[in-house]
């Protein structure tokens, strides 16, 4: 079973349920209580938007079980010396389980609230070490705009090597993972 919740210094990352996905969509009031913590001032963040909340609750249900923690992550970054109470500060995943030879795609996202801080840089770096956890991921890719300078950088301190750009206007990303066993 994959675990839904990482954690890494400053983040605590959690796994997108059905339930959590329903709320943030028709009970926006009751979404924060869920994930115990505040809202930011901007959600969502990036292209993180309602049409891929819809598309990860439906693929959620599809794919039962076997589909958790193959899609949306929550970054919640918890009180302490930033903030004073445990605040969404962004959200990142996978585009899906892997294929047969291993490879996922990462994607991520931080409020403009919270942009700035290195948390974008964290929280692709708890996805990546999760998804070695796993022992199901071998590569790991990535796209990005050209404009996205820090998306870039992020995935550059996180060990991506650019590649090629597609017709879409995307760079992509690629890097090895070697996984991780675990003693749990």
């Amino acid at each position: 079973m994959i675990p839904l919740i990482a954690y890494t210094p400053r983040l605590t990352l959690v796994a997108a349920s059905r339930a959590l996905l329903t709320a943030e969509l028709t009970k926006p009031q009751y979404f924060p209580v869920l994930l115990g913590a505040a809202m930011p001032a901007h959600w969502p963040p990036g292209e993180y938007d309602e049409a891929a909340m819809r598309f990860f609750l439906e693929q959620l249900t599809l794919g039962g079980k076997t589909a958790a923690g193959w899609y949306g992550w929550y970054a919640i970054l918890r009180a302490g010396a930033e903030t004073p109470t445990n605040v969404l500060v962004g959200t990142g995943g996978f585009h899906g389980p892997p294929s047969p030879d291993g490879t996922a795609e990462l994607g991520f996202s931080i409020s403009n609230d919270w942009q700035g801080r290195g948390l974008g840089t964290e929280l692709a770096a708890g996805l990546i070490t999760h998804a070695a956890q796993t022992g199901m991921v071998r590569r790991l890719t990535a796209r990005t705009t050209l404009e996205n300078a820090a998306s870039q950088k992020i995935l550059v301190q996180n060990d991506f090597v650019a590649g090629s750009l597609d017709i879409e206007g995307y760079l992509h990303f690629e890097r090895k993972v070697e996984p991780v066993v675990t003693n749990s």
